[in-house]
This record gives structure tokens, sequence and C-alpha cells, in this order.
């Protein structure tokens, strides 16, 4: 993608990577996994990546570290995502956009209508955090090949 980007787009590209967890990464995944019913696919997931960040797709996307996903709860708490019954969620990331990804208990991800949590809507975006990733792997090849990677 960055190779062909100042090309298409008249400017270099920002930060784009995977990066894969660190020491201080997988510590805080299993701190995650300790404080919080947080979804077990959430959990392997931060114990082998460290963060993803692509700020050039579209308006971006961005899946925080477990570190910073720790420190929000700590902050502010879990979010209610707002299904039939509580379901406190974990905020995991948002897009460039100003909507934000949240990670409900059995492992939905759910996606803010507007950029507030302060009484927010959500759209299930995805059954899984499995599926989340596919859908981000879609927006990345679509935008690739188009310039456009569609809406997540």
């Amino acid at each position: 993608m960055t190779g062909e980007f100042e090309h298409r787009h008249g400017y270099p590209p920002g930060t784009n990577q995977v990066r894969l967890a660190d020491h201080d990464d997988q510590a805080a995944a299993r701190m995650l996994a300790q404080v919080t019913p947080a979804p077990a696919d959430l959990v392997t997931f931060y114990e082998n990546i460290g963060d993803v960040t692509w700020s050039d797709v579209g308006n971006g996307y961005f899946l925080d570290p477990a570190g910073d996903v720790l420190l929000r709860l700590q902050e502010y708490g879990v979010v209610d995502v707002g299904t039939d019954q509580k379901a406190d969620g974990l905020v995991i990331g948002s897009n460039g956009g100003g909507l934000t990804y949240v990670a409900g208990p059995y492992g939905a991800v759910y996606r803010t209508r507007t950029a507030s949590l302060d009484e927010p809507e959500f759209d299930k975006v995805a059954d899984d955090l499995r599926h989340f990733l596919e859908l981000l792997e879609c927006s990345l090849t679509r935008f690739n090949a188009n310039g456009d990677p569609g809406y997540l």
C-alpha cells in the first residue's frame, strides 16, 4: 500500500503497520484477562499483536495496545453496548472519523454511531474479533485496489 501511496495521493504515507506484541504488551494482555471478562480471542490477539495503525486507509483504522485499553478501563470503566441485557464492553480502537470500536463480553465487536461515548448508540459490525479482523483486511484490500476502504 505504501509503495504507490505518495504517487497516488500526492503526499507521503503516515504510519501503516501491524506491530507485534512486546513483553509489555503481553503483560498488559494478561492483566486485561484478570481484571475484566475480556473475550478470550481479544486476549490472544493482544498476546501476539501490539497494535494496528493504518492511518492512511480511508480516514484510518486503529486498534489500540492492550495497555491503552487497560488505562481507559481504569479511567472510564466499561461501556454498555446497549444489548438486551447489560453488556459491558471494552473500547479497543477507532477509525479516523471519530467512531469507536468496542469488544463486547461475548466477543462481538460494535461501532459507535457518533464520536461520543457519553450516551453511545452502537451497531454490531462483527460477530467476533476474527470476523472484525477479516473486515479490516477487506478494507485494506479494497483501499489498495480502488482507494475506497468501504464503511467499517
